[in-house]
């Protein structure tokens, strides 16, 4: 693995029938992990997640079911690498780093907690994602302590800027983070190595020494994500029928518990229950992509 392209190959143990069912215990095994919807891998995670505390780790049966959970949620995976769907690095090598993220998920989760799978996991992959761009988009090697000073060091400029109203010095800088002043100068020195600059390059107007100059960091605007994902439901939303739409402005328009949406429309709240599960399981397969992912059923 790594960034050269080449994929990482799950591998499933060479198992026979028998050896596949006794791993499973129960679960109906699955052909093609991968290719299951979104509501129906949930499902079947919860269930493989159970059998897989039940097995000793490090036997046949442990491997083929922990490797089925990954090709069972490698769609999360894959919706998690979208967001980055704009950096220069190969969507594959996103891909088999946020596959790294699942891997740590699986071994880690505990479905004793009662917690969804992958409301548990999206941290992780994201984070393994993250961790990766800020190893490799670096255009000169250095150590990951200036790495991070580098941006503890941006982030205190913005704040005292607006305390002081002045850009602050690097002894200001340096009581803020409770460091010594050289470090400040390190951790300043080190953001030249982010991104390489033509000595060429014309500086601004205002610059004194062609060429040169101090390097803003772009705040990260969490906002432009949520626009994103409305953006991408609104044709989602637009192709339910009409009495899906409803209840979804009254559970998450008008904020109406599924009691209070029950009497509106005359439906038990039960019946509400199952309409917001399927509905918000149809969305989630759409914003997944998953082709084969449809409604099991319409309730009327």
């Amino acid at each position: 693995m790594g960034t050269t392209g080449t994929p990482i190959a799950i591998e499933r143990p060479q198992t026979d029938a028998a050896l596949r069912r006794a791993a499973l215990g129960g679960v109906p095994e699955i052909a093609r992990p991968a290719a299951v919807p979104t509501g129906e891998a949930r499902t079947l995670s919860a269930a493989l997640f159970t059998r897989l505390a039940e097995l000793e780790e490090g036997t046949p049966g442990h491997a083929y079911v922990r490797n089925t959970l990954i090709e069972l949620n490698l769609s999360l995976v894959k919706f998690a690498a979208r967001r980055f769907r704009n950096r220069a690095e190969p969507m594959e090598d996103i891909i088999q780093i946020g596959t790294i993220g699942l891997i740590k998920a699986i071994d880690r989760f505990d479905p004793e907690r009662g917690i969804d799978f992958s409301a548990f996991a999206l941290p992780t992959v994201v984070g393994e994602m993250k961790r990766f761009f800020r190893d490799t988009s670096w255009a000169v090697r250095v150590p990951r302590r200036l790495q991070e000073l580098r941006i503890d060091v941006a982030k205190a400029v913005d704040v005292l800027e607006q305390q002081l109203g002045h850009r602050p010095s690097r002894a200001e800088l340096a009581d803020h983070l409770h460091v010594d002043v050289e470090s400040v100068a390190e951790g300043e020195l080190a953001s030249n190595g982010y991104v390489a600059r033509s000595l060429d390059a014309p500086a601004g107007e205002d610059r004194a020494d062609p060429g040169t100059g101090t390097r803003h960091l772009a705040a990260e605007e969490s906002s432009y994500e949520l626009v994103e994902c409305l953006e991408s439901l609104k044709p989602l939303i637009a192709g339910l029928d009409a009495r899906d739409r409803e209840i979804l402005s009254l559970r998450f328009g008008q904020e109406l518990t599924q009691a209070q949406i029950g009497e509106r429309l005359g439906l038990s709240q039960m019946h509400i229950s199952r309409l917001l599960a399927r509905i918000l399981d149809e969305l989630k397969d759409g914003l997944l992509g998953d082709p084969g992912a449809t409604a099991d059923a319409t309730d009327v």
